[in-house]
């Protein structure tokens, strides 16, 4: 038997059609890439949605579909009581949280704030420290499954924290994603979702590698990717986001590598994961050889590209047009 807490809670949408709305306004923070379209589903559920970022075209692109704009994080938190946050790093977060006009100087007790942003597990620690002492709930949420999921309402939102608090926003949750696994206690969501995205990372390489070799050796990419399909070579980066132009018209590839999941965020999201095994002295080869490969790329240019340019950088690294 699995522990209780790990059970993933996998709710059909007709079986919480009529829980799924806040009693009152659901903040959020962060309306980019993965935002947006969470926070679209959040209003397209039914509920009454403030928002704000530092993208005022994307505020008035929410203002249209019938959002509320707070000017501040603090005004947000007057007004609302279950507030998500997803933005981009820890420095971020931290200033959203507790910063001058930040979310902490207004919240009320009682309301609950979710983090959904990818950040070291001590920055959760201290978020929640810092609620904790004005009497608010405090929860790490991150997501996986990037912004396919994002857009088709089905993240996985992996949950530090209280189990007591996680039953309360449970549903809310739902609006944007398919499954809930209360992962353990604070940071152990954020933890979860470092340990993911170094998954991802190492196979997107391994991918991106893979279809450069089958080429080199005769191979169509189409057909290598057939393959990797229906074998064990299959991972979701071969299936849902492959890394070169033309095999999936969905993925970045085929838009000129255009995010989706920038490689400057996944470098960070790295250099956490090698901090996190530096402090647990866990033996992670591939994911600091993958923090080398994104860090480089960062450095050669791709930093606003999507992560999936690892195949295209990966062939010029071949030819020798890459600055290590």
């Amino acid at each position: 038997m699995f522990p209780s807490r790990l059970i993933t809670r996998a709710i059909q949408r007709s079986a919480i059609n009529f829980t799924q709305k806040c009693g009152s306004h659901v903040g959020f923070i962060g309306i980019g890439f993965m935002g947006t379209p969470m926070a679209t589903h959040l209003m397209d559920k039914g509920n009454s949605l403030v928002v704000y970022d530092i993208n005022k075209a994307a505020v008035e692109r929410f203002k249209a579909k019938g959002a509320q704009e707070a000017s501040c994080p603090a005004e947000m938190a007057e007004k609302c009581d279950r507030i998500f946050t997803m933005v981009p790093s820890d420095p971020y977060v931290i200033e959203v949280f507790g910063g001058k006009d930040g979310l902490l100087s207004k919240a009320k007790k009682g309301s609950i704030l979710m983090d959904c942003s990818t950040v070291h597990p001590e920055t959760s620690k201290k978020l929640f420290t810092m609620c904790s002492e004005k009497g608010i709930g405090f929860l790490d949420t991150p997501v996986a499954g990037a912004v396919p999921a994002a857009k088709a309402g089905t993240l996985t939102f992996m949950v530090g924290g209280s189990g007591e608090l996680v039953k309360k926003v449970e549903s809310l949750l739902l609006c944007m994603g398919k499954r809930v696994v209360h992962c353990g206690d604070i940071g152990a969501g954020a933890a979860a979702k470092i340990c993911n995205n170094m998954m991802l990372a190492i196979s997107m390489i391994g991918t991106s590698e893979t279809l450069n070799l089958a080429q080199n050796l005769g191979l169509s990419a189409e057909m290598m990717t057939e393959i990797l399909n229906i074998s064990s070579g299959r991972t979701w980066v071969s299936e849902i986001y492959n890394p070169v132009p033309g095999i999936l018209e969905t993925s970045p590839s085929s838009k000129n590598y255009e995010p989706g999941f920038k490689v400057e965020l996944l470098a960070k999201d790295l250099g956490i994961s090698q901090s996190c095994a530096n402090k647990t002295a866990a033996i992670t080869p591939m994911g600091s050889l993958a923090f080398t490969i994104y860090k480089t790329m960062v450095n050669n240019g791709y930093g606003e590209k999507d992560f999936s340019a690892a195949y295209q950088f990966l062939l010029k690294k071949g030819t020798g047009g890459i600055k290590v």
